[in-house]
């Protein structure tokens, strides 16, 4: 038995340590993580799917003769494999026909470019998760304490899975909790140290069966420590599963309308009146259910609206007509008030005149619109804003005719909550619900429940509206809200604050999803504390990093001391 095992162990060491089978143990890890993000029932193999890759880390990376460089393109190799499985999805948003004058030849270049352009990007910055971690495995404390080594490894992951929040060239698409989304018991411990603790306890666990197979001495202690990480994420989390559901107040009946209105007809203003009708359909029922609060997609009505306007009073007639409150995605549009006589505002020369927003607005029962008008906070990069244009212009001409409209539109900040009789509102908008600041912001600002608006019709009906829908699973576990999500062709949602969805509306048809949910006034402790276990992370990293470089001073003048 004890030979058979060792014969294991050193099996698995040969195959980290040989250059072509160390690929194949990448290839397989970045690949098999991927599609537990895409496919979230096979999401309790995700406590597995990173085993051949924590072996070669293991092995490897500890090893000094390995150099740090060689670290980037293993760590370049994996990521790379990791998000062309995540961001497959690009294939579906050919041939781009909801983008005016683009043709065929140009739509499959812009998809590819966006498939691998986007995962090469990503897989630059993942790399260097590999080089920090080498540098981290060969570090004095954790050759001292080995059981370490995995841990370090999952802090500096949920270290980069934060990063990617961090300005527009970071996209936390690929966050290994959604792979939990079908399994939300194992997500109750985000509501306490936030979604990046999910992220280091799937690593760490990862890490520690490869611990526990390469090194055979420690496997009591391997083992042990192991179940204790796993009885501590389940075993919380049914606590913290079981009691949150309990909620106080009066249930609100609310509903989110899927028109099942495309791209391509949506920005079709002859069929204005089509979309019309199909709200006016889905609220009137809703209404008739019940429903106090109905909430539309994104640009639902991809129109300016103005107050006496055409648009703006067919929304008012209708919340007035069914005694309903309405969200409803529309262009908002804002006039600078420049003081011309301030002797400051000339010097400003890249001001406009006008800027338009992707924005919220909220029609009350009696017909009339609440003042605040919530603007999308994160605009989606070659979407509704180009960044850095002139180097896209000269280098990627196709890149910089993405944006929906001729004007790219200008981000909305904070909160803007509605103040309903029901209770406080918060809103997000598509791109918004994949950054949880965002959330918390709202939250901390009084929200009592979150409407998220969105338009996925582009993704048709590929896993990626699934990952997009896994986003606002992990917004209302950290945050402790119940979220109602209307998406233009699907999938809409009512998510309860434990992560489960307590209604769903299938993809590419229409009709509305409704539920009773309540409003929260309660904070989670992820809520006060923000991203303090990521900070706590990121302070313990550069406290070694000092510790090691005073070490190796200490060294070198000890050994130019001795005799």
């Amino acid at each position: 038995m004890t030979a058979e095992n060792r014969s294991f162990s050193d099996i698995c060491r040969a195959l980290a340590a040989k250059r072509w089978t160390a690929f194949l143990l990448l290839l397989c890890g970045g690949v098999l993580t991927g599609l537990t993000l895409i496919f979230p029932k096979l999401g309790l193999f995700e406590w597995l799917t990173l085993v051949p890759t924590a072996l070669f880390l293991l092995v490897r990376a500890s090893d000094e003769k390995v150099r740090l460089r060689t670290l980037y393109g293993y760590g370049f190799f994996f990521f790379m494999f990791f998000y062309l499985t995540v961001f497959h999805w690009f294939i579906n948003l050919y041939p781009l026909d909801f983008i005016a004058g683009m043709t065929k030849g140009a739509a499959l270049s812009v998809v590819l470019l966006g498939w691998w352009g986007l995962s090469l990007f990503q897989a630059l910055q993942g790399a260097l998760v590999f080089v920090l971690g080498g540098a981290v495995l060969r570090s004095r404390i954790c050759r001292r304490f080995p059981l370490l080594s995995p841990f370090a490894f999952a802090g500096l992951w949920a270290i980069y899975e934060w990063w990617q929040t961090v300005g527009w060239f970071g996209v936390p698409w690929g966050r290994l909790p959604i792979g939990q989304s079908a399994y939300v018991v194992g997500l109750q411990t985000a509501s306490l140290f936030g979604s990046y603790f999910v992220t280091f306890l799937l690593v760490a666990v990862n890490g520690l069966v490869a611990y526990v197979i390469l090194e055979r001495a420690a496997l009591r202690v391997g083992c042990a420590t192991l179940a204790a990480v796993l009885v501590f994420q389940y075993g919380v989390g049914s606590i913290l599963y079981f009691t949150t559901s309990r909620d106080k107040g009066e249930p609100i009946a609310v509903a989110a309308a899927q028109g099942n209105i495309s791209s391509h007809e949506k920005w079709n203003f002859s069929l204005t009146m089509k979309t019309r009708e199909v709200y006016a359909q889905y609220t009137a029922e809703a209404a008739q259910n019940g429903a106090k609060i109905v909430v539309w997609p994104e640009t639902a009505l991809p129109h300016t609206l103005v107050p006496d306007g055409s648009h703006w009073d067919f929304v008012s007639e209708l919340a007035r007509e069914h005694n309903v409150t309405i969200l409803v995605g529309a262009f908002h549009d804002v006039e600078w008030d420049v003081d011309e006589d301030d002797e400051d505002w000339e010097e400003i020369d890249d001001w406009e005149e006008d800027l338009s927003y992707n924005a919220v607005f909220c029609f009350l029962p009696d017909g009339t619109a609440i003042e605040t008008v919530y603007a999308k906070r994160h605009l989606v990069p070659f979407g509704e804003y180009v960044p850095m244009r002139e180097l896209v212009e000269t280098v990627a001409p196709a890149l910089s005719e993405l944006t929906l409209s001729s004007d790219e539109l200008a981000a909305g900040e904070g909160g803007q909550l509605f103040e309903l009789e029901e209770g406080t509102v918060g809103t997000l908008i598509c791109f918004d619900s994949i950054y949880e600041e965002l959330t918390l912001e709202s939250v901390r600002e009084g929200a009592e429940l979150i409407c998220l608006s969105t338009n996925d019709s582009w993704f048709t009906d590929s896993a990626a509206l699934y990952m997009h829908n896994a986003q606002a699973q992990l917004r209302a576990v950290e945050t402790g809200r119940y979220v109602v999500r209307s998406a233009n062709t699907g999938i809409s949602t009512v998510i309860a604050p434990t992560g489960a969805v307590i209604d769903e509306l299938e993809p590419l048809v229409g009709g509305i999803v409704e539920a009773e949910v309540y409003a929260r006034d309660s904070l989670t402790l992820y809520t006060r504390i923000g991203n303090l276990f990521v900070y706590l992370l990121m302070a313990a990293f550069v406290s070694l990093g000092v510790w090691e470089t005073v070490g190796c001073v200490k060294k070198r003048k000890m050994a130019r001391v001795s005799p």
